[in-house]
């Protein structure tokens, strides 16, 4: 590659000059190429250890002077080819010019400017690609695609120096941060390391420091441990394996590969040595603490951050803290964790204006609301930029609904404001739509949910509707207690505000934590869990998921019918149809809305409380917040997010209570306890009025809460668990415990709650006040942090993810059947070769099947990974044993179509290891079976063999539609006629059973006989048993692709001579035999009475079966085998028209079973028609001329050829009988067939290639070690 001129001053340290001119010379680096010695080693480890770059340039040009000691880089290359380009380019083109000039000052200034011309021409074709990486940068790329192999389609992220630890020795060398590979590279003192590995291998990844590795990173893959250190900066290198890993597993989980984002905002110029890829990253993980910090919907993007105080008018100070501006929203957090948090949609926003400075107050900037807020930020840096940014999001605020008020206005100075938006206007008018309401309780809201003539909904929470409280003054205490908790809070909305724009703060938790009070419960649900912000900004949204889910089926909506009674039966809203059919509604337009997620038990108890205490719209929103934000993962198929909680949570018990951690471990306790407890939010295992404080503070706090709670449930009751001897007793202790938890507080009138009354005789239960029970979790466990929570997540979230990937794999090895011949091991090492290669398609595979790669956890697992024909032909030309050459991928598409039973051009794990097993298990018969049938139609394409077509377009629409997926491969080969046959035997068969049913029921004798019934669903279900008889006859052109096959196949055997003999003389038998079976066929004309064992139905096939003629072929396909030469000189030397006459004489007597003719007669037929059969026009090898015939040696005339030139004899056929004796009788085939092949070392080459595990370099030594 052409290269910006830089001065070298030392030009031959540690280079070799190859070439030179009066103004270039093209170096080589030491150490490349051949030979080197010790000088070559050593350069080779300086390169590595010191410079990442400079093993991709072995090769470099340089432009000198004759009297100047200055070089110039102009040019390097990887290679001889490459760098030889260009040097005959300058020779050519620039040699002569610079001859003229006379000041060498004149010569460099034109050699720097042509070479900049043509790296400008260069990057002009490239300039629509988007961001150009630094050039450092794609050096780094340029290697690390050089040294592992990988494709273009392979992004580097970033590359780090740091050291491998082997042994006890460190490897210094160049780690490669790729999006679906880690990779590391080293060169020392001759010994080579190269690492490979792939994201979604991955089993464990952490940062530790030992006395062995100080502060290192470590790996861990199913079958490695690997240690990295060493690192400038090891924060930043882990921070980005984390986020890599997390693609990968998120990958894994539910496809979803990685894309660049392009909704972030790009750079003014790139870093240096940061790549696209890695500022796309980095934005990302911001974009996702932030919406986590500030519950905000997941397509908000942050824009940017930057230091400020903001004036807090409840306590009269100004906090520090950092302001965050996005496309929707300003929002400011305290550096005291507790001290300030603040949220404001743009949406909210009418007067940004300017104040002036002053030096108690620099940079002020006032931001007023329509709730009538103003809040004062100052010390802000860059004022004007930021006033700027927040006016174009404004601007690009989405145009307000018809006829409804909006003002912004935009102060520059001091008091000066300028409208930014529509003019204020009148009043919407009744009919039209309302302004966006600004907070749950604005007069505004009741009337954003849809009326009752469009689709009946619950307008208000059920609990308004099923349960009428008393006046506070009846109620006593717990009214008292209920007014004082109400007039807490008011007087908190005075201070801090009310709505999304109120001011959070350490009161707002410890009011949450006081309980809220039963009427603003729905409301602050709203607002805590951000729900609010996304069903004010998507109003109608809900009312049109249960229009469009009305009516419609699905497994989801099954289950959730199975489920609604069970929803909190105990309580009279869910014991009345309003209830239920609320209920149905808001989880049916979920299951619409997110068919990844559908319908998981657990959903419907939580739904049920959220109706409670709101309408459906706001319950489904707050659905929503609780399924796709505050509990990743929890409701998928595979529980997989509380899974991960689950993890965590026993770690956290090993962290805080060893004590009773171990005893946990060995009753098995904590596996069966917390997944109901985390995915009801303890709704199922407390009584509800306990339960909804619990969630009060849930939908404050997050997930840290519920592990809050989950430890001083157990710290509790942990006396009582240490004497527990099983695991029925220690659930037994928890669920007695939980279920006396309660509110004294509760306003409501007790609800029984009836998920386990577990009482004991002996003494009466201790009651448990909730609000104690969150009052010690609080002071015992309130140290969990939000990050420390997170990175926990991910260290559980590899381990549970890695563990359901080996689930899957144990279950679709199992679901494999015994006969199959592979073991266990092979069959677990297949299946980690076949679920890379599907991984391929999510990779790199743009021009993929969409279908193949993307993955539904939905689906069984045996059905998750599946593969297409080009992924499946790169994985059969690896595996197979049956190599052949350029005629491999011919034969990998047979196979593939063959396979694909159902027609959906995609493979499943147990159809691909059939395959596999055909060609390596099993007798001669069954490989040749396998064979055969990979030359008949689905196996064999029309565009192979045109006389095909017919049968091919037959089975390909019946088989699609009709055949079941158990129904095995025979059932596309039978006749017509037996197809026919095989139901009407069945229909008769069952008729006389039914009849004899019916007779024993009209005696009276005995009860209906259902065993009948399962005899015949046993018969439909169990595929036919396969016998070589029921295999269809081969045309003369599907036989003529099985000699090519065969040809091919033996090209690079050890035996290729013998075996070319053996199948010339065997095709040429074949070819006679068939022509007699021609002959006799057509001059019996009706079906043979009697006949040998193998004729028995040839002949009757060729008089009933409909005949599948085609086209005459194209003369010019030529059929061209490696070394036809030899196949026509081993033929045509070695064979002996007496021999062939007998031979054929025995066929015909023995196998061929029609009539038996006069040997003369015989003879001439043959000798005629086998002629047309094995030209030049019908066989098509170009290698053979007119008058080469394999059958006897005898010449025939020019007439006899030019009448049966080019054409495809369509009468002529053959059995698999007839080949299976004619191979028996060349003990070279059969010794090659029977030949027993073991795929283990083909697998392992194919994990190489794929990159599947870590792999070392072959020219690392064993003993590098040491």
């Amino acid at each position: 590659m052409w290269l910006g001129p830089e001065e070298v001053l030392v030009a031959h340290a540690l280079w070799v000059t190859e070439r030179a001119n009066p103004f270039f010379v093209l170096q080589r680096r030491r150490g490349h190429g051949k030979g080197g010695g010790l000088t070559g080693l050593l350069v080779g480890t300086l390169d590595v250890v010191l410079d990442s770059s400079a093993r991709v340039a072995p090769y470099r040009i340089l432009h000198q002077t004759q009297d100047s000691q200055v070089y110039w880089t102009v040019a390097c290359g990887s290679s001889r080819k490459e760098i030889t380009k260009h040097w005959e380019w300058l020779e050519n083109n620039l040699l002569q010019t610079l001859s003229i000039f006379d000041n060498e000052e004149d010569i460099i200034t034109f050699v720097k400017g042509k070479i900049h011309g043509i790296i400008a021409e260069e990057n002009k074709s490239l300039q629509p690609q988007g961001d150009e990486d630094p050039g450092k940068f794609k050096e780094a790329e340029l290697k690390m695609r050089k040294q592992f192999g990988m494709p273009e389609g392979e992004k580097l992220v970033n590359y780090y120096s740091c050291s491998y630890w082997k042994g006890r020795v460190p490897r210094q060398g160049w780690l490669y941060l790729t999006v679906n590979h880690l990779c590391f590279y080293s060169f020392l003192l001759g010994k080579e390391v190269s690492l490979v590995v792939q994201w979604v291998d991955v089993t464990r990844l952490e940062k530790n420091a030992t006395l062995l590795f100080p502060e290192s990173i470590r790996v861990d893959t199913r079958d490695k441990e690997l240690f990295f250190s060493m690192f400038l900066n090891i924060s930043e290198t882990f921070k980005l394996m984390e986020q890599l890993a997390n693609l990968a597993m998120r990958q894994l989980l539910d496809s979803g590969g990685f894309l660049e984002d392009k909704a972030l905002p790009r750079p003014v110029r790139p870093h240096r040595n940061i790549s696209a890829l890695k500022r796309d990253l980095d934005a990302r993980a911001k974009n996702e603490c932030y919406r986590a910090m500030f519950r905000l919907p997941r397509d908000e993007h942050l824009d940017g951050h930057t230091g400020c105080t903001l004036w807090t008018p409840f306590n009269k100070l100004h906090n520090p803290g950092q302001m965050f501006i996005s496309n929707n929203y300003i929002c400011f957090a305290s550096k005291e964790e507790d001290a300030c948090h603040l949220i404001i949609p743009l949406r909210e926003v009418t007067i940004v204006e300017k104040a002036d400075s002053s030096s108690v107050l620099p940079s002020p900037l006032s931001i007023s609301t329509k709730s009538k807020m103003t809040f004062l930020f100052a010390n802000l840096k860059d004022r004007d930029f930021l006033v700027q940014r927040i006016s174009d999001f404004l601007q690009k605020m989405p145009s307000k609904q018809p006829g409804s008020s909006s003002s912004r206005s935009l102060s520059l100075g001091g008091g000066r404001a300028s409208t930014v938006g529509p003019a204020p206007e009148s009043l919407p008018a009744p009919q039209e739509l309302p302004e966006t309401p600004t907070s749950p309780t604005s007069p505004l809201c009741s009337r954003l949910s849809f009326g009752a003539q469009d689709v009946p909904t619950v307008s208000q929470g059920l609990l308004k509707v099923f349960q009428r409280h008393p006046a506070m003054e009846d109620l006593g205490a717990k009214g008292a207690k209920e007014k004082a908790k109400e007039e807490a809070w008011d007087i908190h909305f005075f201070e801090y505000g009310r709505g999304m724009c109120m001011y959070r703060t350490a009161t707002t938790r410890q009011l949450v934590l006081k309980g809220i009070p039963e009427s603003l419960r729905g409301e602050l649900w709203l607002l805590f869990s951000g729900a609010w912000n996304e069903m004010v900004t998507h109003p109608g949204y809900y009312t049109e998921l249960v229009e469009k889910s009305t009516g419609k089926y699905s497994l989801a909506t099954e289950e959730i019918e199975r489920d609604l009674h069970r929803s909190m039966p105990e309580h009279p809203a869910f014991q009345n149809e309003l209830g239920i059919a609320a209920l149905r509604r808001v989880l049916t337009a979920y299951a619409f809305r997110n068919p990844t997620i559908g319908y998981c038990q657990a959903m419907n108890i939580v739904t049920s409380v959220l109706l409670l205490y709101g309408s459906e719209e706001e319950a489904f929103w707050l659905l929503v917040a609780l399924c796709e934000r505050m509990l990743p993962d929890y409701y998928n198929t595979r529980v997989v997010g509380a899974l991960v909680d689950q993890g965590i949570f026993e770690e956290l018990t090993r962290d805080f209570l060893p004590q009773l951690s171990e005893k946990m471990q060995d009753l098995g306790v904590i596996s069966s306890i917390s997944l109901s407890w985390f995915l009801t939010l303890f709704l199922s295992v407390m009584p509800f009025e306990s339960a909804v404080v619990i969630v009060d503070c849930f939908f404050y706090e997050g997930i840290k809460v519920i592990l809050q709670v989950a430890l001083a449930v157990l710290d509790a009751n942990m006396e009582q668990l240490l004497d527990c001897s099983d695991e029925g007793e220690a659930m037994t202790v928890l669920g007695r415990y939980l279920d006396n938890v309660v509110n004294k507080q509760s306003i409501s009138p007790p609800i029984p709650h009836l998920h386990a009354l577990l009482t004991s005789g002996d003494e009466p239960p201790v009651e448990v006040d909730v609000f104690d029970l969150l009052k010690v979790s609080y002071e015992k466990f309130s140290s969990l942090r939000a990050d420390d929570l997170e990175q926990m997540r991910f260290k559980q979230r590899l381990k549970v993810i890695q563990s359901l990937e080996d689930t899957a794999k144990r279950s679709v090895v199992r679901a494999i059947p015994g006969d199959i011949g592979f073991s266990i091991e092979e069959l677990e090492d297949l299946y980690v070769v076949f679920k890379a290669k599907h991984m391929e398609s999510q990779y790199w595979g743009s021009s993929r099947t969409a279908a193949a790669g993307h993955r539904d956890p939905s689906l069984p697992y045996l059905e998750q990974y599946r593969i297409d024909a080009s992924q499946f032909q790169e994985l059969f030309t690896s595996l197979t044993p049956w190599a052949c050459g350029s005629h491999t991928p011919v034969l990998a598409g047979r196979m593939f179509r063959l396979l694909d039973q159902n027609r959906d051009l995609l493979i499943n794990f147990k159809e691909f290891v059939t395959g596999m097993s055909a060609m390596y298990h099993g007798d001669l018969t069954e490989k040749l079976k396998a064979l055969y049938k990979l030359h008949l139609p689905p196996a064999l394409s029309p565009e192979e063999a045109e006389s095909a077509l017919e049968a091919t377009h037959y089975f390909t629409e019946d088989s699609s539609s009709e055949a079941s997926p158990l129904t095995s491969e025979l059932d596309f080969f039978l006749p017509w006629e037996a197809q026919e046959a095989l139901p009407q035997e069945e229909r008769e068969g069952n008729g006389n059973e039914d009849a004899r049913g019916k007779k024993r029921e009209e005696k009276g004798t005995s009860p209906p006989d259902y065993r009948h019934y399962l005899r015949v669903w046993a018969k439909e279900k169990e595929a036919p048993k396969e016998t070589i008889k029921d295999l269809p006859k081969m045309n003369q052109e599907q036989f003529i692709e099985l000699c090519k096959t065969l040809y091919s196949m033996f090209s690079e055997d050890p035996l290729e001579q013998g075996l070319y003999h053996a199948i010339a003389t065997v095709a040429s038998l074949l070819l006679r035999i068939g022509e007699v079976g021609k002959k006799l066929s057509a001059q019996s004309g009706r079906k043979p009475r009697g006949g040998a064992h193998a004729g028995d139905h040839s002949s009757a096939a060729e008089e009933d079966e409909p005949r599948t003629p085609g086209p005459p072929q194209d003369p010019t396909r030529a059929f061209q085998p490696p070394a036809a030469e030899d196949w026509r000189a081993s033929a045509g030397g070695d064979t002996h028209e007496g021999k062939a006459a007998q031979e054929s004489r025995a066929a015909a007597e023995g196998g061929s079973g029609g009539g038996r003719g006069s040997d003369d007669d015989t003879k001439d037929s043959m000798s005629m028609s086998s002629y047309s059969v094995v030209s030049t026009g019908s066989l098509q090898c170009e290698d053979l001329t007119d008058d080469t015939v394999l059958v006897g040696g005898e010449a025939h005339g020019p007439s006899a050829s030019s009448r049966a030139r080019g054409t495809v004899d369509a009468d002529w056929c053959i059995s698999f009988e007839q080949i299976l004796a004619s191979i028996l009788t060349e003990s070279v085939l059969v010794n090659f067939f029977e030949k027993t092949v073991g795929i283990s070392t083909k697998i392992k080459d194919q994990k190489v290639v794929e990159r599947q595990l870590s792999t070392s370099s072959e020219q690392e030594q064993s003993g590098a070690s040491g």
